[in-house]
């Protein structure tokens, strides 16, 4: 008897000092993790947060996001950015390059994530020192924007190889076309822009400068903008029985004709692995910028019925996916 009551006396003082060891345990930080953006895209944040509860990361627990967001007017950037830094967030993830550039002059210490940046000029504008070792608070994802602004025009006019007119919407905001000018004139194609300006009626006017261009074809370019109002954009094209391409495989899924980049569970992947890293004690300086390796073409056949446009054959067998 005295031997049990000896082993229970000892096991409750060792309950006893476990419960007091670990309630002198620091709680796990809640990470806080800054999202900016320029425009309020649900769909990047949504895809974010599942890539990093696939690696463990439960919202709320965790970490939280703080967000800020530009609603389609850059000159809000800084200072969002100014103020996510004020908050002394653990990270901040910037979407698109006017956010990339916002955060990186807003802070030199809080690491940065771009997620992502869509074009070129990303060791010329100063954002980093090299792709290979950025050497400074900014590391992520380059999407390769511009080089696949070409790829899509190839698409579209191998889809309407009779087309000599292609129409842009153009974003405004000193967007380049650089890549897609030789790709028209290789092919014998004039390209007709369309500004998209402001208020309730900028896609109606865009689309009345495109009709009065007589585009037959239309490309919608990689842009923030563009893609929260693609809803509207692919209302107005098919409308107007306009065969247009996209940059999100999810807008042909919506209803555009045709569409062609990367997928937004891959890139945020990458977001969310750079994130981790970071957490763990990786520094930005030495995590080399990533681009997507995956790409995919989709056509919607749906759509294609509805303007009465059949596409050719080898571009159908090229698609990763035929929306029936």
């Amino acid at each position: 008897m005295t031997k049990r009551r000896e082993f229970i006396s000892a096991a409750v003082a060792g309950a006893l000092l476990l419960s007091r060891l670990a309630s002198a345990q620091p709680a796990r930080k809640v990470v806080r993790i800054g999202w900016l953006t320029p425009s309020d895209i649900e769909i990047h944040a949504r895809s974010f947060r599942d890539a990093m509860h696939t690696l463990g990361y439960v919202e709320g627990q965790a970490y939280t996001i703080e967000t800020r967001s530009a609603g389609n007017d850059l000159d809000r950037l800084p200072g969002l950015a100014a103020e996510l830094a004020s908050l002394k967030v653990d990270i901040i993830v910037a979407v698109s390059p006017p956010a990339i550039v916002a955060a990186k002059r807003a802070t030199a210490t809080i690491p940065i994530v771009m997620a992502y940046w869509g074009g070129g000029g990303l060791v010329e504008s100063g954002v980093v020192a090299n792709l290979a070792r950025p050497g400074g608070n900014v590391t992520g994802v380059s999407m390769l924007a511009v080089e696949l602004e070409a790829k899509r025009l190839e698409f579209l006019l191998q889809a309407l190889p009779k087309a000599r007119i292609v129409g842009v919407l153009d974003p405004g905001n000193g967007y380049t076309f650089g890549e897609i000018r030789g790709v028209a004139e290789r092919g014998g194609v004039q390209l007709r822009f369309a500004t998209v300006g402001q208020g309730s009626d900028a896609y109606p006017r865009a689309f009345d400068v495109l009709k009065d261009a007589r585009v037959e074809a239309l490309l919608v370019p990689s842009s923030p903008r563009l893609f929260q109002d693609s809803r509207q954009i692919i209302d107005l094209a098919a409308a107007r029985r306009i065969p247009a391409i996209y940059e999100w495989p999810d807008m042909a899924d919506a209803g555009g004709l045709m569409a062609y980049g990367p997928t937004f569970a891959e890139l945020n992947a990458r977001v969310a692995s750079f994130v981790q890293r970071i957490l763990n004690g990786a520094r930005p300086a030495v995590l080399a910028i990533e681009q997507p390796s995956k790409f995919e073409l989709v056509v919607n056949l749906k759509t294609a019925k509805a303007l009465g446009f059949t596409f050719p054959p080898p571009l159908l067998l090229r698609a990763d996916r035929v929306i029936e």
